[in-house]
């Protein structure tokens, strides 16, 4: 699988590349509920021949604004509302950059550091806070991505990814939204949603599980939990999927390193049979092209 939007230039040539046939998903993370209706059309007309996922945000930390005008530290507002003790490290860039949190205001929606990080942080971004002490706060889905959601439902959306599940009741609510009959990939991103696995998950037609391995490897207390997790979530589903972080060679150099195609003879030997590119590799053309040239030639060669 890939994740792409109809309004990129290499669209059309995904669409319909029949090795894809996991299918594409269109991650709402970065756009606004105002882009949706032009990409619906453009969708329509490019007639995709591979299945199409819509990926919803439920619970997930995300920035919606920063302060420019804050030339001291950074300061952002946030689209859920938390409580967390501070200060506390807050982690950016899928864990590749950091800052120390100083303080919640505005009933826990803006967030005030102690200087800022290395890397500019944007709208639409991601972030993680580990300490046991976070609490999210008010509904799972915000008001903008019911208004995604209701769009791409009344278009006949059918397939959806949910991401930071962490209980029975997000797929519950979730399912309130878009019916009972839709097929539904979980996305496994937190500690807690790894305790709900284990405890609580039921296994069922229409419901299968996703090893979102982006924010769950940062997510993890320790950088070698992912192996255990990763096997974790195909032991409760054994049609699960697993994404982002594979291949990731490919984005600096033309040939996967050794350790990128021995990865992936790990992940079909423990018995994945569904993949995920993450977002970066999909974002140019070439880079997915040479992603998934190198799958169809571990295909030929290992997996048959």
């Amino acid at each position: 699988m890939a994740t792409l939007w109809p309004s990129f230039p290499h669209f059309r040539r995904f669409c319909q590349d029949n090795r894809l046939s996991g299918g594409i998903r269109l991650n709402s993370a970065m756009l606004a509920p105002t882009d949706i209706d032009r990409e619906l059309a453009l969708l329509r007309t490019a007639r995709p021949e591979v299945p199409f996922f819509f990926d919803v945000k439920g619970r997930q930390m995300r920035v919606v604004d920063v302060d420019l005008d804050n030339k001291r530290c950074l300061d952002l507002t946030l689209n859920h509302a938390i409580e967390v003790r501070t200060p506390v490290p807050v982690l950016f860039k899928a864990g590749a950059d950091s800052a120390l949190l100083e303080r919640v205001e505005d009933g826990g929606k803006r967030l005030v550091f102690q200087g800022g990080p290395r890397f500019m942080v944007q709208p639409g971004e991601s972030l993680h806070i580990r300490d046991p002490s976070l609490r999210i706060l008010g509904p799972i889905f915000t008001d903008q991505e019911k208004m995604k959601i209701e769009k791409f439902r009344e278009a006949g959306c059918t397939r959806w990814f949910l991401s930071y599940v962490e209980r029975t009741s997000d797929i519950e609510e979730f399912e309130e939204l878009i019916g009972k009959h839709a097929e539904i990939r979980l996305k496994i991103e937190s500690v807690p949603g790894l305790e709900f696995i284990e405890r609580e998950f039921r296994k069922r037609d229409g419901l299968s599980l996703v090893a979102a391995r982006g924010d769950l490897y940062v997510e993890v207390p320790l950088p070698h939990d992912i192996l255990a997790a990763t096997k974790l979530i195909l032991a409760k589903d054994p049609e699960a999927t697993v994404g982002s972080r594979i291949l990731l060679s490919v984005v600096q150099e033309p040939v996967p390193s050794c350790a990128d195609f021995s990865e992936l003879a790990w992940l079909y030997d423990i018995g994945y049979r569904r993949m995920l590119l993450c977002d970066e590799m999909c974002l140019k053309e070439s880079l997915l092209a040479t992603a998934v040239s190198a799958f169809q030639a571990f295909r030929e060669a290992y997996a048959h």
